[in-house]
């Protein structure tokens, strides 16, 4: 035990490590804050096909030795986020056909380029990292964080600044038309936001892992809370505990950060589970 603990002080020595766990709270509670919202609409996957969106883009960047990937991930998968609300509302296409259609597309396409375009002697590694984040968040630049940090600050203020439009298209969106607002609008904008986190999140636990820290925090949450705002604020602390302790956990045990992270939430909505069973019973 006082071996983990001097191996762990002797990590958050260096910049790296604090970067990392910097950014990993940032975009566990941007994500646990989107996450209830789309598992009450029932649109939880949109962060997967969102997800394999952003892994073509990041193909395409590497292709064009891009010197920062998120000038063009971010614009494009903002711009598949808008795409798929259209798709999704469009009667001869529905929602999940629609994420099925740019997840599989995107995904095929993104290995392909980078199969065929790609100069990096290991490829193969490039792609496990892209997918299921390896080290990536280890070795963060100090723009990369900034840059996070502001994006992640955006998503935190429109949250806050729209949660009552945000609560009432998520619960209703037909009461919030016939009051007169436009529910698109603020589907867009929730739609947009979606999109910035999932590129965050492709840093911290990879493409193929990113729906987990969406969905895991909110249905643990919703095992013990059955309100809105105490739901929303119980998966914050929850996506935040388990990104901190997820990547203190890899440091010293010398495994993936984004799986890692992962298995801790998975640990949480178990504990939550139990707890509202033994709640219920007694």
């Amino acid at each position: 035990m006082l071996e983990i603990y001097h191996s762990l002080a002797d990590a958050m020595s260096y910049s790296f490590v604090r970067y990392a766990l910097i950014v990993g709270v940032l975009i566990a509670l941007c994500a646990s804050f989107l996450g209830v919202t789309l598992v009450l609409k029932r649109f939880s996957f949109i962060g997967d096909g969102l997800s394999h969106v952003a892994f073509g883009a990041m193909a395409v960047a590497i292709a064009l030795n891009f010197s920062n990937n998120f000038l063009l991930v971010l614009p494009v998968t903002i711009i598949c986020a808008i795409i798929l609300l259209r798709m999704g509302q469009n009667s001869k296409i529905k929602g999940d056909a629609a994420i099925a259609m740019l997840s599989v597309g995107t995904l095929a396409i993104g290995y392909l380029i980078m199969n065929l375009f790609s100069k990096s002697s290991n490829l193969s590694g490039d792609v496990c990292s892209t997918l299921f984040g390896s080290t990536k968040i280890l070795t963060l630049s100090p723009t990369e964080v900034w840059l996070s940090v502001g994006l992640s600050i955006l998503v935190i203020a429109v949250f806050v600044v729209f949660y009552h439009k945000i609560f009432a298209v998520t619960f209703d969106e037909d009461f919030l038309v016939a009051t007169g607002v436009k529910a698109k609008t603020y589907n867009l904008i929730l739609a947009v936001v979606i999109a910035i986190v999932i590129v965050l999140a492709m840093n911290l636990v990879g493409a193929l892992l990113i729906s987990a820290l969406v969905i895991f925090p909110a249905l643990s949450a919703m095992r013990v809370f059955k309100n809105f705002k105490a739901v929303t604020i119980c998966s914050v602390c929850i996506a935040v505990v388990c990104a901190v302790l997820g990547i203190l956990i890899s440091i010293p045990a010398q495994t993936p950060v984004g799986s890692t992270i992962v298995a801790v939430n998975i640990v949480g909505f178990i504990i939550f589970t139990v707890a509202a069973l033994i709640s219920r019973r007694s």
